[in-house]
């Protein structure tokens, strides 16, 4: 396995995270990531709940976390019914039982039409195309400040020209969600390097296993999901292996996996100056952006090393 310090220059200790080998489905290569846990942290899905959305372009989380803090992740949304869909620009910080109103909120959907009924409710992570832009928008008010931006991406993709980001989420869903069962989420795996057709995409890391496998279903299927169905190559018929026996088949499969790792780890950036601006801190966790040269994204840290992080190509 790969050292995750000798591949990426971080403003943070990377030191003890592992990659593991690379899988691929369709456009969309992922490297798994093992390393120090943090226990503690509430997982976004089991602890974080939408409490309600107080008009337009403000919503309310609760950490019901009897103990632990909750890290809300960064451009997490929430479809439900009964009220406009909406997503975060920022990640946060939330102690126990705290409840804590965000009014810096994207709506992502530009009329009330549309709707998913109460069975279909969930989170998601926005797109990879619309991450930038709305790290950009925090802290700005103004509910409908992505409409214009879902607007250009769902026309680049041949869909109707609006605000809705539902037009991805929910009729392209059965397509998205094919990555969750193609790409195999790994015991113990708490982060992943995340590439699109060759190009890096993005790096995720969780405090632990457990709140990564909450996040695994909206980072795979949608915050990276999406423009790699946009980006899916023909498949094309894979050459066979000229083996004559068992062990030279198993030799050949050891080779092609190491060739193939090696072309996947090329892919990484170079080094890029960042910059790092302290958003808010809770008892010792630190949550920063990052931005720099073709990269940007938010990084949780405890005492220099991270807790969390949501970083992406820009």
């Amino acid at each position: 396995m790969n050292r995750l310090d000798t591949l990426v220059h971080a403003p943070v200790d990377l030191s003890g995270y592992r990659l593991g080998a690379p899988q691929q489905a369709g456009a969309l290569t992922m490297v798994p990531i093992h390393g120090p846990e943090r226990p503690g942290i509430v997982p976004p899905r089991s602890g974080l709940k939408l409490n309600r959305v107080v008009g337009y372009g403000s919503v309310e989380l609760h950490n019901g976390a009897p103990a632990g803090v909750a890290i809300v992740p960064l451009h997490i949304g929430y479809i439900q019914e009964g009220a406009q869909n909406h997503a975060l620009c920022s990640a946060a910080l939330m102690g126990a039982g705290q409840t804590r109103l965000f009014d810096d909120a994207c709506c992502v959907q530009a009329a009330q039409g549309g709707y998913l009924e109460a069975r279909d409710q969930w989170f998601f992570v926005l797109p990879l195309e619309l991450r930038a832009r709305a790290l950009e928008l925090r802290g700005k008010p103004g509910y409908s400040k992505l409409w214009q931006d879902i607007s250009a991406v769902n026309a680049r993709y041949r869909l109707p020209a609006r605000g809705h980001l539902e037009q991805l989420l929910t009729r392209k869903r059965a397509v998205l969600t094919q990555f969750r069962s193609r790409l195999e989420l790994l015991p113990g795996q708490l982060g992943a390097l995340f590439f699109v057709d060759g190009r890096f995409a993005g790096l995720e890391i969780a405090p632990d296993p457990r709140y990564f496998a909450e996040m695994w279903m909206p980072l795979v299927c949608f915050a990276y999901g999406v423009a790699a169905w946009h980006a899916e190559p023909e498949r094309t018929a894979a050459e066979p292996f000229e083996v004559d026996s068992l062990a030279a088949l198993r030799a050949e499969l050891t080779r092609a996996r190491e060739r193939r790792a090696d072309e996947v780890l090329s892919w990484m950036p170079a080094p890029a100056q960042v910059r790092l601006t302290e958003e808010e801190r809770y008892l010792d966790l630190r949550l920063h952006t990052v931005t720099g040269d073709g990269l940007t994204g938010q990084l949780v840290v405890e005492h220099d090393r991270p807790v969390y992080a949501s970083l992406f190509a820009a």
